[in-house]
């Protein structure tokens, strides 16, 4: 397995910014930790390694990581594996991010100025991304169905030798 070290966490939350109307936040916010990895990763190996990383046990509702933790976002740990990721296009990325970021209209130049910083240079910079396929309510741990919206991609750029966890979510 390859090893990855957690570098920082970036968080951008859509409340930290002003909407015309108040609303038009959504209670969404953007997640991305980032970590580095040798030369020579193979991407299975990296997968597990990000999914075994104590930064993945958060349940991105406001508990933080925990390192004993049984969650992952609206899942249980033990349901997801490496396997659950799906190679993804920068293309199809981008579109599912860009419905999500504007599913309440127009964003601030601000929230604008940040995604751009963050999510967008993020997959614009990835030589592979894998999205986390929708597991299903089953999965869901016991109050795993408090995000409307989840998704969740993993960014590799070899070129920086980075690995980033991107979640975007609502709550």
């Amino acid at each position: 397995m390859a090893e990855l070290d957690f570098v920082e966490r970036t968080f951008v939350n859509f409340r930290d910014h002003l909407f015309p109307d108040g609303r038009g936040h959504g209670f969404r916010w953007v997640d991305l930790k980032f970590f580095r990895f040798a030369r020579d990763c193979q991407d299975p190996d990296l997968l597990t390694a990000v999914v075994a990383h104590e930064q993945f046990r958060d349940d991105y509702a406001g508990g933080g990581v925990d390192p004993d933790g049984l969650r992952h976002g609206p899942y249980w740990l033990n349901v997801i594996s490496p396997d659950e990721y799906q190679p993804v296009s920068r293309d199809r990325t981008a579109l599912v991010l860009e419905e999500w970021v504007k599913q309440c209209g127009g964003l601030p130049n601000s929230l604008e100025d940040a995604l751009d910083a963050t999510l967008r240079a993020t997959v614009n910079s990835a030589g592979r991304l894998y999205c986390l396929r929708d597991l299903g309510s089953d999965a869901f741990h016991d109050w795993g169905g408090v995000h409307d919206e989840f998704h969740e991609f993993v960014a590799i750029d070899d070129d920086r030798q980075a690995l980033t966890l991107l979640v975007a979510a609502d709550d």
